[in-house]
């Protein structure tokens, strides 16, 4: 990783470490509950976040979940994207599985990233991979609280893998990079900033990270609806790819 890129990687993770601790600090006051709460964490960790990007990085582009986009993004080569609560019900609900997403794409591909699990007290980077644990038998899927995707609990039953509810997208990817669960299948529809820092962490720990079609996953798009995405190690991808080709199959 070059100089400047290291640089970036200690910002990313400087900035989501940070708007954690902002956020708990909210939450601790005990004055908001539940969605006043959530509503609260997103606006005061935005309003931070975007301001440390504009101070410290005032060339590059941003896009966050929330704020409107004035498109100047699109002509950037270097584009900062952020969720400064990824799992905002979690996060209201005073439960430990929710995250904040700082990443930097670069030319479209998510390079630089940092998930912060502030009720974890935890921030993993791409900047510093471990080694992802091994697996155990049965292999883990980590699916949604409130509405795992069919095609996830399709493929749960075919390859004989157990569903492992959890909160937000960072979340469940971090779980598979910390070795808590082995596969993060999502084809009920995100925004790039739902995924692009946990891909960069996540790929940088060695991990597979694609649409569920295998192709790759593209960031700093007018259209920032992303369908779908798999997280995995790389030796279950093909596994995983098969389960899939069946379930389209039976369902024509």
């Amino acid at each position: 990783m070059s100089a400047d890129l290291g640089a970036d990687a200690q910002l990313a993770a400087q900035l989501a470490t940070s708007a954690g601790e902002i956020l708990l600090a909210v939450r601790r006051s005990g004055l908001l509950s539940s969605k006043a709460l959530g509503k609260a964490g997103d606006q005061t960790a935005n309003q931070f976040l975007v301001h440390a990007i504009k101070e410290q990085r005032p060339d590059d582009g941003l896009l966050s979940e929330e704020s409107q986009c004035d498109g100047s993004r699109l002509a950037k080569s270097r584009v900062w994207i952020i969720d400064p609560v990824d799992g905002t019900r979690e996060y209201g609900e005073e439960r430990a599985d929710w995250a904040v997403h700082v990443a930097l794409a670069i030319d479209g591909i998510a390079t630089i990233g940092a998930v912060a699990l502030p009720g974890m007290n935890l921030t993993l980077r791409s900047d510093q991979p471990a080694a992802v644990p091994p697996p155990k038998a049965p292999l883990k899927m980590v699916v949604s609280r409130t509405r795992p995707a069919a095609e996830a609990v399709a493929v749960a039953k075919t390859i004989g893998a157990e569903l492992l509810p959890m909160g937000s997208a960072g979340a469940k990817a971090m779980a598979i990079v910390r070795g808590e669960a082995d596969i993060y299948l999502h084809s009920g529809g995100q925004y790039e900033w739902d995924s692009c820092a946990p891909v960069a962490v996540a790929h940088a720990h060695g991990l597979h990270c694609s649409r569920i079609d295998g192709s790759p996953l593209l960031y700093n798009r007018q259209d920032t609806y992303m369908p779908d995405l798999l997280i995995c190690r790389k030796e279950h991808a093909a596994v995983v790819f098969e389960a899939l080709k069946i379930f389209a199959d039976a369902r024509q």
